[in-house]
């Protein structure tokens, strides 16, 4: 399934696009994700780097700096610490996530699997995501590449979207579909 096309659509999905293109041509694919996974463990650990990417009062120079030095300690790759570097130059910091999405998509799709988000009350562990991850497959047919979020709000099950397609068995909407059930 190609995804190029409704991603390159987006502002976030055109910057991604971008640093795949690169990834692609350095044979560095494999590290530039790496790269954004340790980017998005620090986004999902520290309220400052959230602030960071989202404060619209940093000058363009300052949250180059200081995207720049949370980069240099995370030890991210150099298209990373460049794409990084645009953004704040561009004072697009806050498509940092919508660009780690999209950029997975496209990395997920060169591999010929296809990407779920997967929404769950709980982290899930090593065990659970690869249990998913064949379940997906079977329904699917090709492998899937797992992208986790928490989310305490839905009490329990999971939420999971792939491409267009969302299958949401979470407590939370099981509640709402019995309470309207029983409004009549």
């Amino acid at each position: 399934m190609d995804h190029s096309s409704g991603i390159r659509a987006s502002l976030a999905g055109r910057y991604a696009t971008a640093l795949f293109a690169l990834a692609e041509e350095n044979k560095s694919i494999d590290m530039v994700q790496t790269s954004l996974g340790t980017l998005t463990a620090a986004l999902d650990e520290s309220d400052d780097l959230r602030a960071l990417i989202s404060s619209p009062v940093l000058s363009r120079a300052n949250a180059g700096k200081a995207i720049a030095a949370t980069a240099n300690s995370l030890k991210l790759d150099d298209l990373t610490l460049n794409l990084l570097g645009v953004l704040a130059a561009n004072r697009r910091l806050d498509q940092i996530p919508a660009v780690i999405r999209a950029f997975t998509t496209l990395a997920s799709s060169h591999r010929g699997e296809v990407t779920a988000e997967v929404t769950s009350a709980h982290p899930l562990d090593d065990k659970q995501i690869d249990a998913l991850k064949a379940q997906l497959k079977k329904r699917v047919g090709s492998d899937v590449s797992v992208s986790t979020a928490v989310d305490p709000s839905i009490l329990g099950g999971l939420v999971v979207k792939i491409g267009s397609q969302m299958i949401d068995n979470s407590i939370k909407t099981r509640l709402n579909t019995l309470s309207q059930a029983m409004k009549g």
